[in-house]
């Protein structure tokens, strides 16, 4: 494992922007919380402090949420016309492509993630989101509506922007959870309050610079970095606020749906999940270990829909496992910023000792380990990518979400398609699943059984036109797609008699 990297190879203006000061977007202006008060933000590969952030209050909130309003009201924005919103959009989306550099190292130095997966995987993934946004900008229309009152009607609908929008982004993809819930908000006519995780604030305040060089009016978005216990709590509790989305743990879900049922704000959850990949004994072999090893070690298993629960039939199981278990072994666990580096570390002291923690709850109701399972040296948060067998349904490690690089392996004996979608669908969670298997018809009646808002066969991944969200405790609506922009409105009938 390699852990210290050259900080020479981080490019100036990278240093220059990690230097600071880091204050709130607020109103068109970077200002300092009205405390004064700042956080640090540290960098998971050493523990090392990378920036001091300034930490909103209640305080913030009302200044920032009177300025959203105001630009929704009174300003120009939900007045403007869809085709320079548009163009609005288009400009950030090729300001950051010309700076995806820049903003790969310092998602790389906050999160962890390897620089190489910042660079082909989130940095393409906003570009994109903000371009198919920026489409849908002129395409957000009503209907004529045919109605059988007595007389003669013209009736249609229209579809609104909902007004400020308060967005909660977590700290496993920080920019392009920013950018997913940004985007289709400003493409709806929206204005925005975003507040970044705590722990990984940074792309989203260099995103903040973006948006005030390529001409966003005031207000439009305005960017609150705290903790969810105070700035957070503080957003979903404001009156001014009219939609909350947020993405996270499903216990801060609920704290979010009881803070919005005062004055029944509308609210998008992306909560968390328990994927399961399922594997039938038709399957390319090869091609599925790879791609249940890439479901849950990427991102150091720090993805809400990581494949973390491996269902395979018993005449492929072994070759499954030991398959999987291999590519955990030669997976190359370092600092992100380090070229030879496939998995980076957890992005926090706690989400190690939450991993360990599940880890070791799975050895004491009798999972053996086949690979992994501990933690890699003492400096940073890195473990090792773990395979659990000999787990079962009843068991914590199966039950809950650990959002780490676990997967726990279970094997089926007949390809009864019902029985494995009950196993598979026993969870609290439905965000997700995979199937691997080259039958046509056992895929599509597999997709029809479970209980997921994303069915993936034989690989795949996000794409901004797909509508992204979970069944069950794993959310409510969806984003990306049309599904994901229309959340952002109110739809109204209009009946008119002639």
């Amino acid at each position: 494992m390699s852990v210290n990297v050259s900080m020479a190879m981080i490019p100036a203006a990278v240093s220059e922007f990690m230097r600071g000061p880091h204050r709130l977007l607020i109103d068109g202006k970077w200002v300092p919380a009205a405390s004064h008060r700042t956080f640090p933000t540290h960098n998971p590969a050493d523990g090392s402090l990378l920036s001091d952030i300034a930490a909103a209050e209640a305080v913030d909130v009302d200044l920032a949420v009177t300025a959203a309003r105001r630009a929704f009201d009174d300003g120009p924005w939900s007045r403007m016309a869809p085709a320079a919103r548009a163009k609005l959009i288009w400009k950030l989306a090729d300001a950051l492509e010309a700076q995806a550099e820049e903003f790969a190292f310092i998602e790389t130095l906050d999160n962890g993630k390897p620089l190489n997966d910042a660079k082909v995987v989130d940095l393409p993934h906003s570009i994109e989101v903000l371009r198919y946004f920026a489409g849908w900008c002129t395409k957000l229309n009503g209907e004529s509506i045919s109605i059988s009152n007595p007389g003669t009607w013209h009736a249609y609908t229209t579809r609104e922007p909902v007004g400020v929008v308060g967005s909660i982004t977590p700290w496993n993809a920080p920019l392009m959870m920013a950018v997913s819930k940004i985007a289709p908000a400003l493409a709806a006519g929206c204005t925005v309050v975003l507040k970044p995780a705590e722990q990984t604030p940074l792309t989203a305040l260099k995103l903040g610079q973006l948006i005030l060089d390529v001409g966003f009016p005031d207000g439009v978005v305005n960017i609150l970095t705290g903790f969810g216990e105070t700035a957070g709590a503080a957003m979903t509790a404001h009156p001014g606020i009219d939609k909350v989305t947020f993405t996270g743990s499903t216990e801060v879900g609920r704290l979010i749906v009881r803070a919005a049922a005062a004055d029944f704000k509308r609210v998008t959850l992306e909560l968390g999940g328990k994927t399961p990949v399922i594997v039938f004994p038709d399957a390319d072999i090869d091609r599925a270990i790879e791609g249940a090893a890439r479901s849950i070690f990427s991102n150091a298993g720090q993805i809400c829909n990581a494949g973390s629960r491996l269902y395979a039939h018993r005449d492929v199981f072994e070759r499954l496992v030991d398959g999987v278990s291999r590519r955990a072994s030669e997976i190359r666990v370092g600092a992100g910023l380090a070229a030879s580096t496939q998995m980076g570390p957890v992005v926090s002291q706690e989400q190690l000792e939450r991993i360990s923690g599940f880890i070791a709850s799975g050895q004491n109701q009798g999972a053996e380990i086949r690979a992994g399972g501990g933690r890699i040296g003492s400096e940073g948060y890195f473990i090792q990518p773990t395979v659990l067998t000999g787990t079962r349904p009843d068991m914590d490690v199966v039950q809950q979400e650990i959002f780490g690089p676990v997967l726990c392996a279970m094997s089926y004996d007949e390809a009864d398609l019902d029985r494995i979608a009950r196993e598979a669908n026993a969870t609290n969670y439905g965000l997700g699943a995979v199937l691997w298997t080259q039958n046509l018809s056992t895929a599509h009646k597999m997709a029809r059984k479970l209980k997921a808002g994303t069915v993936r066969v034989n690989g795949g991944g996000l794409d901004p036109a797909l509508p992204f969200g979970g069944f069950k405790q794993s959310g409510w609506g969806r984003e990306l797609g049309r599904e994901g922009i229309e959340g952002y409105t109110e739809l109204k009938s209009v009946a008119m008699a002639l």
